[in-house]
């Protein structure tokens, strides 16, 4: 079998080989020629996010695959952790193994403890909780009136001047409260009045037309602003009406 080559990147004049030709490794100026002409990859900040992700995405899957290949080929352990530069975490660990596992290994062969540092400083931040709520609590007794002992004469100015910005602020609410019930109240009362106005005027209309009387229709009598209550003007005499219409004019007191 014979290879022939007559790109213009190859060698000119065609380039011939054999089998044993390939064999032995002469095929391999073919391969280097092709790199040189494609170019080596610069290793360097991929300024555009798209690319960038695009290749973090190619890379670390193929980092994953060479792992998961290097732990069945040679049964060992391995873990990856990796965060993307968007915030994204991802792993890889071998199915014989965990991550836990792993770490506590690296802990006992290197005899380190990765943890104590990080435990300080839960430690110091639990320690500075306690003394804010225990400054809190202090706050809130001597606002009631207790641990007032040992105050200087300017720490008592200051705590009531501080009882009294804050006694403001609740005035305030107060008094904003107060109006709202106010203006409530006022726009309870206008439409109770112009529902009196209006049973007024039909009540002296039906004076002027005496089949028409004013009945109760039901209701509460205890109190008008405190439930609904429904009047309505039918006739003095029914019989004198008939058909399926009504003639009942109807009026609410709304709450």
């Amino acid at each position: 079998m014979v290879w022939t080559f007559s790109s213009s990147l190859l060698l000119s004049p065609p380039f011939t080989c054999t089998d044993e030709s390939y064999r032995r490794g002469t095929i391999s100026i073919d391969r280097r020629d092709r790199e040189m002409a494609r170019g080596k990859i610069q290793i360097k900040r991929i300024e555009n996010s798209t690319n960038r992700q695009v290749t973090y995405s190619k890379r670390r899957n193929g980092l994953f695959k060479k792992a998961n290949e290097l732990a069945i080929l040679c049964d060992a352990k391995v873990s990856i952790i990796m965060v993307s530069s968007t915030g994204k975490l991802h792993e890889y660990t071998s199915p014989n193994t965990t991550t836990k596992q792993l770490l506590d290994q690296y802990q006992n062969t290197l005899r380190i403890d990765v943890w104590s540092s990080h435990y300080e400083r839960m430690q110091e931040n639990l320690r500075e909780l306690k003394e804010l709520n225990h400054k809190l609590r202090w706050e809130i007794r001597q606002r009631m009136g207790d641990c007032l002992n040992g105050l200087s004469m300017e720490e008592l100015w200051g705590l009531e001047e501080e009882m009294d910005s804050s006694l403001k602020i609740v005035r305030d609410h107060k008094y904003h409260v107060l109006a709202s019930q106010i203006q409530t109240h006022k726009k309870k009362a206008r439409n109770v009045a112009e529902i009196h106005r209006s049973l007024l005027h039909d009540f002296d209309a039906s004076y002027e037309d005496p089949s028409f009387g004013l009945v109760d229709n039901g209701g509460d009598y205890d109190s008008v602003l405190g439930g609904s209550r429904v009047f309505a003007l039918q006739p003095s005499h029914p019989n004198l009406y008939s058909g399926g219409s009504s003639n009942l004019t109807t009026y609410t007191l709304l709450d």
